[in-house]
């Protein structure tokens, strides 16, 4: 395939986090953090013409959690977003356009924060869940990756959700949440402020009444790739059916990514390790390249 030269400097990091996510099976650990590597091998960074930020390494993945306990593996979340935060600073100041290849979803931590030092920026929320658990909705936190929208927002232990003092790192008003099917996360987001659209029912023209606005500087994309449905890619930890087929989302990614302030894009959640002859990964690359041209 012909190379495609970006407008932006698109800058490719790796965030292999799966910090956020709970252990798969006794004595493993979630497959999401070998996500970048197979994007990689799918020639994603040549095939988009992007410069090559490296990999922010994450903190050890540890277990052991039980109810009461707050956010699992809630400190080094902590830590590695504030290193996250620096490097999408440092690659935007650059003149980069960042794409974060995770991970789980709690990279998202990271470039809200470094979003946040530098003004008001809104978020486009791609995702089969709205991952808006918090202690006002749920008798316990946690695994961030299914509470990181609500973190972002504000709701939830300060040493993430406070970070500088900076909360939220995004308000209510300035996310809009595409795709979400999840009957019990619709039930979550009903009344917040948060702007949603349901299941495949995907409105641009939605997305843009809430991210170009005259008071944002921006906004930030992120992708759950189980907002496909998982008749075209399964290889997630959450597979939820009635998603976008590959048209769909290549369409709604493009369309966003034109908008005026678009600011960066995270991919999140794929699993190799439920994809064993990396066609998933393969389908996922060709859907960025095309989205991204």
């Amino acid at each position: 395939m012909t190379i495609v030269t970006p407008d932006r400097r698109s800058t490719i990091l790796d965030a292999p986090s799966n910090l956020g996510l709970r252990p798969p099976a006794a004595g493993a650990v979630p497959g999401c953090y070998k996500a970048p590597w197979a994007l990689r091998d799918a020639g994603l960074v040549e095939r988009i013409g992007a410069i090559d930020a490296g990999a922010l390494v994450p903190p050890r993945y540890v277990a052991t959690w039980r109810p009461g306990d707050g956010v699992r593996n809630g400190p080094a979340i902590a830590a590695y977003t504030r290193g996250l935060a620096g490097r999408v600073s440092a690659i935007r100041a650059s003149g980069g356009f960042p794409i974060l290849l995770g991970g789980d979803c709690s990279i998202l931590l990271g470039p809200a924060l470094a979003l946040r030092r530098s003004g008001r920026y809104g978020l486009a929320y791609l995702d089969a869940h709205a991952d808006f658990r918090h202690l006002g909705n749920s008798p316990h936190v946690g695994s961030a990756a299914g509470e990181d929208l609500a973190l972002a927002t504000g709701r939830g232990d300060g040493y993430l959700t406070d970070i500088d003092g900076l909360s939220p790192y995004v308000r209510d008003e300035d996310v809009i949440v595409l795709g979400v099917r999840d009957e019990e996360d619709l039930r979550d987001i009903e009344g917040s402020g948060i702007a949603y659209v349901p299941g495949a029912d995907i409105s641009l023209d939605a997305a843009g009444k809430v991210l170009v606005r005259d008071e944002l500087d921006g906004f930030w994309i992120h992708l759950d790739v189980d907002v496909l449905d998982p008749s075209i890619l399964p290889a997630v930890d959450s597979p939820t059916p009635g998603g976008l087929d590959a048209g769909r989302l290549t369409e709604l990614l493009r369309g966003l990514l034109a908008l005026p302030g678009a600011a960066g894009l995270e991919v999140t959640i794929l699993d190799p390790d439920l994809d064993e002859d990396g066609g998933q990964a393969a389908l996922l690359a060709d859907i960025l390249v095309a989205a991204l041209a």
